[in-house]
């Protein structure tokens, strides 16, 4: 399951009107409506005047740049001179700028310090953020237990993403005693909310009866509704299940719109998957190059099953020139992320000499690794290798296995 990284999110919220502040109701209205330069002519005079939140506002509308050329600096301005007089919201706008280094010099201290100063005047999203910051010890020492407790102050307000980063806490174990029912209670709420990667995780959940009986029938469904909120990995879920006919009638049209969505927010599965189908010629007309560019994306980033793969295009000069060095260096990048199907490639590079100098104590050495990790080919392959080594080659190899794995498969 892939639990995404908890991150920050900006707390910007269009405060009500101020007793004495005659004109603030109708910036709201403006605002509302869209009329983003009537907010602006609104809040400004009153920002002016020292109204703390209509200070706050104007900076929401700098920092986004509606109604007025995007300034970062200047929203930074105006949520400091809100924030200095007790905003809790302009508080935690300013913290953001801060964490993130948006019209500032990041500096995750000075966030920490004015996410705490909203965080105890009660305010959710400063309280979520805290949290995040004290979970992963930035600008503060880390500490799981105070992210929690920062987390359920937040949830029990009903902060969605609190809800979501406490469910990922109990289904961890960080910070309290790992619960996967009390983690599906809290996704529940977050994914009830609308929360994307709550409810994928949820689906995950249902999928894998984790935390609760396994129902394909509700994963399903919250993989949906996942995917339709934008979650990429949800996203890349149903692209494979439909590819797959994994849960659902075989769809390869709705395979390749799922991968295609997941795939343009970045998501890596999708990508390689994408590039698969390209190359099989599944939903679509087979065409070897745009395979080779949506594999590369992904194996760019790290994707194993991608590097393998890219690695098998230029062994067979598919899509990209033929270059079998090209192919040992994708491969090797696969191998030593643990890919079993790399390892007996990239073995059968040495044993063949392509790409690099024949070596068979090298061949022997990665065939030896996928074997041991149930790769049929490299089974098969280790005796009509042995047969062309001398018993002392036999042993070297058997020795690189150990100081291979000792290397963590690296420089082999």
């Amino acid at each position: 399951m892939r639990v995404l990284a908890v991150i920050p999110v900006l707390a910007c919220l269009l405060s009500g009107p101020p007793a004495d502040a005659a004109d603030f109701p109708s910036g709201v209205r403006a605002y509302n409506s869209g009329d983003y330069p009537g907010a602006f002519a609104q809040w400004e005079l009153l920002a002016e005047l020292g109204d703390a939140e209509a200070q706050n506002n104007l900076g929401w509308l700098y920092q986004h740049g509606k109604g007025v050329l995007q300034d970062n600096a200047a929203a930074v301005k105006w949520y400091w001179q809100a924030a200095r007089q007790g905003n809790a919201v302009a508080q935690t706008n300013l913290a953001w700028m801060y964490e993130q280094g948006k019209g500032v010099t990041r500096n995750d201290r000075i966030a920490v310090r004015w996410y705490t100063i909203a965080a105890r005047q009660g305010d959710p999203a400063a309280q979520n953020n805290l949290g995040t910051m004290y979970q992963n010890g930035t600008g503060v020492e880390q500490d799981y237990r105070t992210a929690v407790d920062w987390y359920r102050k937040a949830a029990e307000q009903g902060n969605a993403h609190a809800r979501f980063n406490l469910g990922t806490s109990y289904q961890q174990g960080f910070g309290v005693e790992r619960s996967d029912k009390k983690a599906l209670e809290w996704y529940r709420l977050a994914a009830g909310q609308g929360h994307a990667e709550a409810q994928f995780n949820l689906g995950w959940m249902y999928e894998n009866g984790v935390g609760s009986r396994r129902d394909d029938e509700k994963a399903l469904g919250w993989y949906r509704r996942a995917a339709g909120n934008g979650s990429a990995s949800a996203q890349a879920n149903l692209g494979t299940r439909y590819r797959e006919g994994f849960g659902v009638a075989r769809d390869y049209d709705t395979a390749l719109k799922w991968f295609r969505a997941a795939a343009g927010q970045g998501d890596l599965l999708a990508q390689y998957s994408l590039g698969k189908m390209y190359q099989a010629g599944q939903g679509v007309t087979r065409d070897f190059e745009t395979a080779a560019d949506w594999l590369r994306q992904s194996a760019e980033k790290g994707f194993a099953l991608a590097q393998n793969l890219l690695g098998a295009m230029y062994s067979r000069g598919l899509g990209v020139p033929q270059d079998h060095r090209e192919a040992v260096s994708w491969y090797r990048l696969a191998a030593e992320q643990g890919l079993a199907s790399a390892r007996f490639n990239l073995g059968a590079k040495y044993a063949n000499g392509e790409g690099v100098d024949r070596d068979y104590v090298r061949a022997h050495m990665w065939w030896n690794i996928a074997a041991s990790e149930g790769n049929v080919n490299a089974a098969n392959s280790l005796p009509n290798i042995e047969n062309e080594m001398t018993p002392e080659q036999r042993q070297r190899a058997r020795d690189l296995v150990v100081l291979c794995r000792a290397q963590n498969y690296r420089d082999c």
